[in-house]
């Protein structure tokens, strides 16, 4: 549920505002220490496990049978994340968990590329 919000920068349908610290901190910090946390060096035996984990998630829309060979595999509605990122492109930390998971998500890319409405991010 904690990843969720990170995911959701405090929750979908929420009306935008100028100042995302404001309305959502928690949310916003939650974000920052996800950005890190993901972002940190692998070490030589084993690999970053938040970055495994960011890298690999799946839409729980996909019709393909989910695996769970991946210790860190989840799934998360690619549409609820879309919105998210589209109401807080505003926010440097939005805009960068987005180019993150466009770079590194397969899963993602491939959604958000597939979108019709692909002018609401840009």
């Amino acid at each position: 549920a904690g990843l969720w919000t990170v995911f959701t920068l405090g929750g979908v349908g929420s009306k935008p505002t100028p100042q995302l610290e404001q309305c959502s901190p928690l949310a916003n910090q939650s974000l920052l220490l996800l950005l890190v946390l993901a972002n940190l060096t692998d070490a030589p035996d084993t690999p970053n496990p938040y970055r495994q984990a960011v890298t690999s998630f799946k839409n729980t829309q996909d019709s393909t049978a989910f695996s769970s060979s991946n210790p860190h595999a989840f799934q998360i509605n690619f549409n609820s994340l879309y919105t998210a990122l589209c109401e807080q492109q505003r926010s440097d930390q939005a805009t960068l968990l987005l180019y993150m998971l466009l770079h590194q998500n397969s899963n993602v890319r491939t959604y958000v590329l597939a979108r019709t409405d692909i002018e609401n991010l840009v």
